[in-house]
């Protein structure tokens, strides 16, 4: 939709004063309806990702000639996705304007910001600028690919101005659930954009650094064009609790374990709660080992650059556990979201190499499960209870608050800014809707407030919102080393296999004679137990045997004609008598 202000007219009218006053009225010259008008300034923003979605978060600005991104994430897939391993944006779009692109900005170094990173610069070449702590954590996804050595990193600071070709551009700092966080000012001559990344309003943060209102307020008095606002938690009313809770509620359930061994799962790129669950241990004499890859660089990173302070001889390898009593360790894992193959999924399961849960386990999941996660959150829960260990979860205690502002905050943000324009961004449908209604109770016209999706391209002016031709935009998946490789046709085909199965029909033809010379064999998989249907194997050979004799013309060689109609036959065979659809492979080799 597009979105137009109307602009009236006022008269003003005011008390009569007892003195005369003589007013002159000059006449307004006028207008030459010929004489064109000055168009006003406009910038255009392209919605890449992060819209009608939770992750894959990117959005290109374009002013004149001159564009530059904000973020590069990634999602992870769901069910509907066997097999993906990871889901980035399209890039197509920046690809197609790579000559133009002076930069990419990087709020904040969680996966769903940075994740894409590594994909887009296999592509085109951009220089990247963001914080210390996010550089260090993108200089080990460039490594991994091997580009690190080709990449431009540019490190910045809040209240730092860049200058990309029209646009300056100032980071903010803002709280979140890892260090380092910013949202921009994004200043060019159609006016002043606020992009606030994600962030909550913490009085009383774990760092002692409160996010800077005054510098968005001083925005606000200045005039803001458009306000881009973070709406994950949209639909939380209140406010986002402090990230220090989980730390006095670390302090209880520590002294509750008595001698147990602690186990705490918490989201790989949590650092403040890792330096938290750090803290209490010491306190309680205990060591620290760091279970899953993504944990230890973590670790490792903020560590080395001065975010996590980490007392010497506190962490352990994990290998050294089994020197160390129950009562004298905790473990840090990853695995709060019960992903099938993250460390404490194993060792709910009994699979794990290195460690093995036993009744003297107490388990602390530092985490609320993302939606569409319950279920495999129950499953590792249930299988950790039937090892008789204790397990704290969910809203139990407070062992988990989220980096994402609620309504209050939300209120509170747009209060302060004071926008022309609103675009909720970074989340789905319903966190967009939600966070637009609080934008009108905050005195926003309807009008004036814009819900995109995902390749919406938009022209921003004082004068209003436009929506512009779409651009290229979506979902590509990456499987092991293949990017894009994977498609609609290839996803259905391991759905289908996955719900019903395949039947392979393998024969060898004699060339000259079209005499079935070996064969058909029938395999089935993830159909029908082979050895309890011997009766409906044979039925389909039978069926193969006739077909091929019936359809092969030594002449003509009609492989396709051949292969289809074996397809269709054994296809409807089986459904008569299964009321099954498997999935029909021909396999015929001429000889």
């Amino acid at each position: 939709m597009t979105n137009q202000n109307r602009q009236s007219g006022k008269s003003a009218s005011g008390k009569r004063n007892s003195k005369k006053r003589y007013v002159t009225y000059r006449r307004a010259p006028k207008k030459n309806s010929l004489q064109p008008q000055k168009a006003k300034e406009s910038v255009r923003i392209a919605f890449l990702g992060g819209m009608n979605e939770i992750g894959k978060n990117m959005t290109l600005y374009e002013y004149g000639d001159d564009m530059f991104i904000v973020d590069c994430g990634l999602a992870f897939p769901d069910s509907d996705l066997p097999g993906v391993d990871l889901v980035i944006p399209d890039f197509t779009y920046v690809e197609n304007n790579a000559g133009r692109i002076k930069g990419i900005i990087i709020t904040h170094g969680h996966e769903d910001h940075i994740g894409g990173l590594a994909y887009l610069l296999k592509k085109v070449s951009i220089p990247i600028y963001a914080t210390k702590l996010t550089i260090g954590l993108i200089r080990g996804k460039l490594e991994e690919h091997n580009l690190l050595n080709s990449a431009k990193l540019v490190e910045i600071k809040p209240r730092d101005n860049i200058t990309l070709g029209n646009f300056n551009i100032e980071m903010i700092h803002v709280n979140h659930s890892i260090p380092d966080a910013v949202g921009l000012a994004i200043r060019c001559p159609a006016g002043t954009i606020i992009q606030t990344g994600d962030f909550k309003i913490d009085t009383t943060p774990v760092d002692g650094d409160m996010i800077d209102l005054p510098r968005f307020s001083e925005y606000g008095k200045r005039g803001v064009l458009a306000l881009l606002s973070d709406s994950t938690n949209a639909e939380r009313p209140g406010y986002t609790m402090s990230e220090k809770s989980v730390g006095e509620s670390f302090e209880l359930l520590f002294r509750k374990a008595k001698n147990k061994r602690i186990v705490v799962a918490t989201f790989a790129s949590n650092i403040h709660r890792v330096q938290q669950i750090i803290d209490v241990a010491q306190s309680r004499g205990r060591k620290v080992a760091v279970i899953g890859r993504s944990l230890e660089n973590l670790v490792n990173v903020g560590s080395e650059l001065g975010y996590l302070n980490i007392p010497s001889g506190i962490l352990i390898d994990i290998n050294l556990i089994r020197n160390y009593p129950d009562e004298k360790l905790v473990i840090i894992t990853t695995g709060s979201q019960g992903e099938p193959m993250s460390a404490l999924t194993k060792m709910a399961f009994g699979e794990h190499k290195k460690v093995y849960i036993t009744p003297n386990d107490y388990v602390i999941i530092s985490a609320t499960p993302i939606p569409g996660n319950e279920k495999m959150v129950g499953n590792v829960v249930n299988e950790l209870m039937k090892h008789g260990v204790e397990v704290i979860y969910e809203r139990m205690y407070e062992v988990h608050v989220s980096g994402h502002a609620c309504q209050e905050e939300l209120k509170l943000m747009m209060g302060l800014v004071k926008p022309k324009f609103f675009i909720p961004v970074h989340g789905e449908q319903k966190h967009l809707q939600r966070h637009a209604s609080l934008g009108m109770a905050m005195g926003i016209a309807n009008e004036n407030i814009y819900i995109g999706n995902i390749g919406d391209r938009i022209e921003l002016s004082s004068d209003g919102i436009k929506q512009l031709e779409s651009v290229p935009a979506g979902e590509i998946y990456v499987d092991g080393i293949g990017v894009g490789d994977v498609g609609n046709i290839v996803l259905n085909d391991r759905k289908r296999l996955s719900r019903d199965g395949i039947i392979i029909v393998v024969a060898t033809i004699d060339s000259e004679t079209g005499n079935v010379i070996s064969g058909p064999d029938i395999v089935s998989r993830g159909f029908v137990y082979v050895k309890e249907n011997e009766a409906l194997m044979n039925s389909a050979r039978d069926l193969a045997c006739r077909v091929i004799d019936e359809s092969y013309d030594s002449r003509y060689h009609d492989w396709n004609s051949v292969k289809t109609r074996l397809r269709d036959e054994i296809s409807r065979m089986m459904y008569e008598k299964t009321k099954r659809s498997p999935m029909v492979l021909p396999i015929l080799m001429e000889i």
